[in-house]
């Protein structure tokens, strides 16, 4: 099965803070744990960390997390938009020296689903930075406003109303869920 993955860390090349999967299955649960960030950058600390919505776990219980969450699928595969989003989630399965969390296969996928482009000029990724966090944002709405077959929901538009979308923290971004 294909997993929508989306990581967050402490700015370009930073330490990992929050890892999200959304499956395409519809009614599947997601996953998601973050990690603690003692040192954030500017940009982190007012944009990121307000809204990570759970308590950090250890690396270790979040990469043991990740192993069994997957464990079922004999064959996961992890969607990304941006590559550190995969250097991430491979190096949340290490545990250790010479060892990996238990895991059978994983496979893993690039893709320019979310119109990034790899010659953003000066600017263009503060425009991109309302886009970020497509899978947790996802995952939330899914939660919260639950996942119809279908659904479409606009945040503050037409689609869910701004009280709603505000409860799982997702004003100003669309979301595709059921799909």
């Amino acid at each position: 099965m294909r997993y929508f993955l989306d990581t967050e860390f402490n700015g370009f090349g930073g330490a990992l803070i929050s890892l999200a999967l959304v499956p395409e299955l519809e009614g599947a649960a997601p996953f998601y744990e973050a990690l603690e960030c003692t040192r954030p950058t500017e940009w982190v600390a007012t944009h990121v960390l307000p809204v990570l919505g759970t308590v950090p776990v250890s690396r270790e219980e979040l990469g043991y997390g990740l192993a069994h969450y997957l464990s079922d699928d004999p064959d996961p595969l992890l969607v990304a938009d941006w590559p550190e989003d995969i250097a991430h989630a491979s190096m949340a399965l290490i545990a250790g020296p010479g060892r990996r969390h238990n895991i059978d296969r994983i496979r893993f996928e690039l893709c320019d689903a979310f119109g990034f482009d790899s010659n953003l000029q000066r600017g263009a990724a503060q425009r991109l930075s309302r886009r970020s966090s497509a899978a947790h944002t996802l995952a939330r709405a899914r939660e919260s406003l639950g996942d119809q077959p279908g659904d479409f929901l606009e945040i503050g538009g037409d689609g869910v109303d701004a009280e709603r979308a505000e409860a799982v923290g997702v004003i100003g971004r669309t979301v595709v869920a059921g799909a």
